[in-house]
């Protein structure tokens, strides 16, 4: 390639040659070229969808200048005739080029190709142009795909890092503003520097399937020897001398060497903008006033992730998106050999273990290598885990990102530990070698393990790597002697896998033995060795599902395997303790006031079967006890669209007048249901439940309402969304005594390319039968009665005021108070609103109210919406409707409405949409 790099228009005019050499065993007729620069090109690209599906803005709300694209100006072969060639709406990032005639074994044939890369900004990817003028390069040129299983992989940019190109040797000119630095990870074959305007340099590589390049107006990289690697980083740290970092780096360069393998290339690059990438999740998440870790560490573990992703990627040669699995197992594996080997005592929070405020609390008790598997364990609980082989495009992102990477260190670890005798690692080093001099797959790596070892590891592969199998033993018919112990172990999901149980004697391991129960009737026997607990996998080294249940005391007189623990807000759960959490809390609506009380619960941050959340609390302003409890339990379905089935009930004591109290019960069941694939997101709930509500009566309540009622209410909602599209259906029926009901409602929402919005809304509602004599049942225009007491109302029942004008989206949807307010028959309304600029929104609603011997009404208003934060923060200023002019009237203040929600718990939803 000769390049010429232009920093003031972000763009390389690239001439290239490709000589394409036919290894395959097949004639071809078309080569497929990788083009992940184009997929930056559009918002409807399958990379743009990509963001939409994961709710990042940046892409659909970025200039037109910030996105990237590649325009061919020519492709010929090297007699200049042109090559018809192709490039689909369905796949913006990859170009087909159409031979002239087959291609034939072992031939070879040239393509010659000018064009124009518009690299796209850094703020999307990590990689593109920065705010400083410089570009960190990376799938910006044409490139040959990989030839797998007689065909082209045609894959995508779904900005995961898992470009599949084939090897290739590479021959660069860059020709460069004389003010710029060229950092590369290829070798420097010769600088020219005679031109006082503009460098050139040119750059080589051999076998490589991809490579970085940094263009900078002020060189940031730091080179370090080690050996005959040259390692170029510019990770941040300012804190270590150059001295300091050049020990660590050659410590993990040196492991990485005798662990894995010798790194196979001259140069490596280690960036900041790679670690960016993909942090070390738990470190990243920590403010940055907490530092818990030793600056010495920080950068160790920070340059060891980053590492060993590139070092690993620069030298397997498998296919990155299909056995994506392999990259993660090894690199995650030896990161916690090297922390075993290196810092053996460290803790998963470092210094905050030392507090003795803290060390009550199990997450600052567990070492560095242990949280691994609570972040599986985070998706395997709300049964959101995937297989480690499912190819990587297909996970959820925090499976992508997190949970299946540390997964697959964990099932490595897993299988080091029962072969033992350095099998795994061998085998690691045997499989590196190959990659050295063919292209690989799972297949040779299965193969290559299962030469080194006499044991039968077919469960591996079969269970641990291709399903989503969870493994889950516990003890049964435990006896003891003074010299010996006999049980057996019950397997609770038929899933084969060895597993170690340890003998325990005042926390310190006696024995470990491995077992293979794949009889459910086995009896095991083993001498007792003074042990006071059996245990079953005390290391944590089988990816279990529930620990809870695999301790058995062998003390002669036992209350209970796990004593009970209290601790302190939340906590990691601690599988050796039956765990009671208490926090204090804060509540307010009008009539109770601040609302101080204490939450028992049992809501570790992983998520159990049987949940309790208990909240006492004392209404300040009522002079009386108060609060709210709930227990739940859930059924989780591992192989069926319906995955979940909650049973709850549901208690909630509160004031909903200044001089009355409520009591609402709620038994319930909800029904959970996902698509096939896990990425969809659509999700479907039907929920049944009996609202049981208990009121004193007020004297500020004069609607004729009965203070005591119950509502049966069946619901089913169906929704799908992302950023650009949103999409809900939803169908209440409700019966009680005194009426029946139907509603359906339906919303849309889209993003257009001009970044403006649309939201429609349609609901519609009929009584099938109403034997009330108040509206406190009816269907609300402008606000519910809420009489299921759903909402979160700050004063339910006040009708002027402040708290009078807090907006719930429900039944009629209007912002404006029209009378009349109520529908005691049916009632049909369509809510529209639409950006006019930024976060700024112009709105109407329309729609026609019935009521009992009356007439149909048609009530209509407008407005503008700030929509600062939807759904959670939102404001509208009512313009027109049928009260006329509202914007000229008197008291236009008490004519806005508002929406606030103060909830942590649904703030929360807010941040942990994008990762499911």
């Amino acid at each position: 390639m000769e390049v010429a790099v232009n920093v003031e228009l972000k763009t390389l005019h690239i001439l290239q040659d490709i000589t394409f050499y036919n290894n395959t065993p097949d004639s071809l007729t078309t080569i497929v070229l990788n083009d992940w620069n184009n997929a930056f090109s559009e918002k409807n690209t399958p990379l743009a969808k990509r963001f939409s599906d994961e709710f990042y803005r940046g892409f659909h709300l970025a200039n037109a200048d910030e996105r990237g694209s590649t325009t061919i100006l020519t492709m010929t072969d090297s007699d200049y005739v042109d090559f018809e060639w192709e490039r689909t709406v369905e796949n913006p990032d990859l170009i087909v080029v159409k031979l002239k005639r087959k291609l034939a074994p072992n031939e070879k044939i040239n393509l010659q190709v000018t064009y124009i890369a518009k690299i796209p900004s850094e703020k999307f990817t990590h990689y593109g142009f920065d705010q400083n003028g410089g570009m960190n390069l990376k799938n910006w040129f044409l490139t040959p795909a990989r030839y797998d299983n007689h065909a082209f992989l045609r894959y995508n940019n779904f900005n995961l890092d898992d470009i599949a190109n084939a090897a290739s040797d590479f021959e660069i000119s860059l020709k460069i503003p004389a003010n710029y630095w060229i950092t590369s990870d290829l070798n420097t074959v010769s600088k020219d520097f005679s031109n006082e305007q503009f460098n050139v340099i040119s750059l080589s590589g051999n076998n490589r399937t991809d490579f970085n390049l940094f263009v900078e107006r002020q060189n940031s990289f730091v080179t370090y020897e080690n050996g005959s690697t040259e390692i170029l980083s510019n990770l941040k740290n300012k804190k270590l001398d150059e001295i300091q970092k050049a020990l660590i780096i050659n410590r993990v360069v040196d492991f990485a060497n005798d662990f894995i393998g010798k790194y196979p290339h001259q140069k490596i690059t280690v960036s900041q903008a790679d670690y960016d990438r993909n942090p070390f999740y738990g470190l990243n998440q920590l403010p940055s006033f907490i530092s818990p870790f030793t600056e010495e560490f920080m950068f160790e573990i920070t340059f060891l992730k980053t590492y060993l992703n590139n070092y690993l990627k620069n030298s397997l040669r498998l296919d990155p998106r299909k056995d994506n699995w392999i990259y993660d197992g090894i690199q995650i594996y030896a990161m916690m050999k090297f922390i075993e080997e290196n810092h053996p005592k460290q803790k998963m929070l470092g210094g905050l273990a030392n507090i003795k405020i803290l060390k009550s609390f199990n997450i600052t008790n567990l070492t560095f290598n242990e949280q691994y598997s609570y972040y599986y364990m985070l998706m395997a609980r709300k049964n959101l885990d995937q297989p480690l082989g499912d190819p990587k495009n297909t996970l959820i992102k925090f499976n992508e990102q997190i949970a299946n990477k540390y997964r697959s260190g964990l099932s490595f670890n897993y299988l080091d530990s029962y072969l033992s005798n350095n099998a795994l690692n061998k085998s690691i080093q045997e499989f590196y070698t190959l990659n050295t001099k063919q292209e690989s797959d799972q297949s040779d790596f299965e193969k290559i393990v299962k030469q080194n070892t006499n044991k039968n590891i077919d469960w591996f592969f079969s269970t641990i790597i291709d399903t989503r199998d969870i493994i889950d033993y516990k003890f049964s018919n435990v006896s003891k002697t003074k010299d010996s112990v006999q049980f057996s172990v019950r397997n609770r999901t038929n899933v084969y896998a060895p597993i170690p149980v340890f003998g325990i004697k005042k926390n310190e391991v006696v024995f470990k033995k491995w077992i293979e129960p794949k009889k459910e009737d086995s009896v095991y026997v083993f001498p007792r060795e003074s042990a006071d607990k059996i245990v079953l996998n005390y290391d944590n080294e089988v990816p279990e599902f529930n620990q809870r249940n695999n301790w058995k005391s062998l003390k002669s007189f036992a209350i209970t395997n796990k004593p009970i623990k209290f601790t302190f807000a939340k906590d990691l759960e601690d599988p050796y303790y039956n765990q009671i959490l208490y926090m204090p809390t804060l509540t307010y609506n009008l009539y109770d006031g601040f609302t101080p009380g204490i939450r028992f619960h049992n809501k570790t941050i992983l998520d159990k079967p049987f949940i309790f959340d208990i909240n006492p609390a004392y209404s300040t302003k009522a002079g009386a006890l108060s609060g709210s409890s709930a227990f739940s339990v859930n059924h989780y379905y591992r192989d069926s669209r319906l995955y979940n089935v909650r049973y709850s009930i549901s208690q909630n004591y509160f004031h909903y007048a200044p001089d009355a109290t409520y009591l609402r019960l709620n038994p319930m069941i909800q029904l959970r249901i996902r698509e096939e694939n896990f990425r969809d997101n659509r999700k479907q709930l039907i929920t049944m439940r009996q609202i049981i509500v208990n009121r004193e009566e007020s004297k500020y309540i004069t609607d004729n309402s009965k203070p005591n009622y119950s509502v049966f209410n069946l619901r089913y909602a169906n929704t799908k969304t992302e950023l650009v599209n949103h999409f809900n259906i939803m169908e209440d029926v409700q019966f009680s005594s005194g009426f029946g009901k139907v509603a359906s409602e339906i919303e849309y929402r889209r993003m257009f390319d001009d970044n403006r919005r649309l939201n429609l809304r349609l609901y519609a509602g009929t009584f099938l039968y109403n034997k009330t004599n108040s509206d406190y049942f009816s269907f609300g225009l402008d606000r519910p009665t809420d009489y299921m007491f759903d909402y979160n109302f700050y004063g339910r029942s006040e009708n002027t005021g402040f708290f009078s004008q807090q907006f719930v989206m429900a039944e009629g949807g209007f912002k404006s108070q029209i009378e009349p307010s109520y529908a005691n028959q049916w009632m049909t309304t369509l809510n529209v609103s639409y950006s006019i600029w930024n976060w700024i929104e112009v709105y109407g609603d329309a729609g026609f109210l019935k009521n009992k011997h009356k007439a149909e009404h048609f009530a209509y208003d407008s407005g503008i919406r700030l929509n600062l934060v939807p759904d959670y923060f939102e404001l509208y200023f009512p313009v027109y409707s049928n009260n006329g002019w509202e914007i000229t009237q008197n008291k236009y203040n008490e004519k806005l409405r508002f929406v606030i929600t103060l909830s942590p718990r649904t703030l929360l939803t807010l941040f942990t949409r994008k990762w499911l």
